[in-house]
């Protein structure tokens, strides 16, 4: 949970003073989303290379590793983009962040699986909850040091040193063998191209590409609100960078709440019914927040979206997980869909706002969102035969 926590924490580290940090480099939003481009790029690597580095590391080490990575990128944005005032340099950050991040995501997944198998019961969406309460305290971290006039380089040097610290604090205790990450993760053995034949094959299941599109609509959610919310809310709502960073820590604990409690919710209406209810009210949220009016209202559409967006990434990984053979290559997959949705969705939506505008664009998100509602029904358990009593022709049949 720690770890789930430091990644919470990683994500929401520019996202509260991404207007600080669009104002040090002079540019408008168009080249902030290609900067933050930089994330989604480092992270396509980063998913790629992450069961390697688990098979030929080990998880301690290649965790560790991957902490670094954030750390570093995380101080390369801040000083990049405040002392250096550099576009490339930002974006080189936003790179190793990346790269970072999306090794340092699927990895603790997988050793999540194999607590949550360890204890034989549902425990995905309470380490995904402290995921969410990370990107609470980054957000607060944040909002906090917007109000004390601390400029954004030496918080973003301090979260790196924090990062570092604790991960490699917390890797210590991690009990998983080594050997778990070769066994339980995507097959490493064989030629390139046959793996990759592999991976095309399982991404063609049509279940599997109904989860991947619910896990692409909250993730795409997810992530517009990590990078945009704080800013939509200041040049869209006219607030200030402190107030507008506490929205986006009002989204954090929002959808913190919605995952710790969702586990109950789930064992009474089941996975199906949960992900309607939640994208449901999460197409309600983004259109209050749109379309705007009093302050408590949009804040009201905030709480709503953290909520669309809470259930459908753990639900998705357990519904992959129980989809067909080799479940934990599934997992991998449709993991993969909606990371690399979450971390793509902040460059579409810069691109989109410099013809829509900003809030215009997360109608985009809506729609989204909206589909996943449509095709939920892919996350249900798959049925299996029942057991009934012989009929007279069964019984006739049998003793012909």
């Amino acid at each position: 949970m720690v770890l789930f926590a430091l990644g919470g924490i990683a994500l929401a580290t520019w996202g509260p003073r991404l207007l600080s940090i669009r104002d040090s480099l002079h540019i408008g939003d168009g080249l902030v989303g290609i900067a933050l481009a930089g994330v989604t790029i480092g992270s396509i690597t980063g998913v790629a290379v992450s069961s390697h580095a688990l098979t030929h590391l080990g998880p301690k080490a290649a965790i560790g590793c991957a902490a670094v990575l954030i750390a570093v990128g995380i101080a390369i944005i801040g000083t990049g983009a405040g002392l250096a005032a550099s576009v490339p340099a930002t974006v080189v950050g936003f790179i190793v962040v990346g790269f970072g991040v999306g090794g340092f995501d699927v990895m603790i997944n997988v050793q999540g699986a194999q607590v949550e198998k360890a204890a034989g019961k549902t425990l995905m969406p309470l380490l995904h909850a402290a995921w969410s309460a990370g990107a609470v305290v980054g957000s607060g971290i944040g909002a906090g040091a917007a109000a004390l006039g601390i400029d954004f380089v030496w918080q973003f040097l301090a979260e790196a040193a924090l990062i570092a610290v604790v991960a490699f604090g917390a890797i210590r205790f991690l009990r998983a063998p080594d050997e778990v990450a070769a066994s339980d993760g995507p097959s490493t053995e064989g030629a390139w191209w046959v793996r990759l034949g592999q991976s095309v094959r399982r991404l063609l299941d049509p279940r599997l590409l109904l989860i991947g599109l619910v896990m692409l609509g909250v993730e795409l959610g997810e992530g517009t609100a990590n990078s945009w919310l704080s800013l939509s809310a200041s040049d869209g709502h006219h607030q200030t960078e402190t107030v507008a960073a506490l929205f986006f820590t009002v989204f954090a604990i929002s959808e913190t709440a919605a995952r710790v409690a969702g586990g109950p919710v789930v064992d009474r209406i089941g996975r199906v019914a949960t992900v309607r209810a939640t994208t449901a009210i999460g197409v309600l949220g983004l259109v209050l927040f749109i379309l705007g009016g009093p302050v408590w209202l949009v804040l009201i559409g905030v709480v709503l979206w953290a909520v669309g967006v809470s259930m459908g990434f753990p639900l998705g990984m357990s519904a992959a997980a129980d989809s067909g053979a080799n479940g934990a290559a599934r997992v991998s997959a449709v993991a993969s869909i909606g990371y690399l949705a979450n971390l793509a969705g902040p460059p579409i939506i810069g691109s989109l706002s410099e013809a829509v505008g900003l809030l215009g664009s997360f109608w985009l998100v809506a729609v989204l969102l909206a589909v996943a509602f449509l095709v939920a029904g892919s996350l249900g358990t798959r049925p299996r035969a029942t057991l009934r009593p012989p009929s007279q022709d069964d019984l006739r049949s049998a003793r012909g």
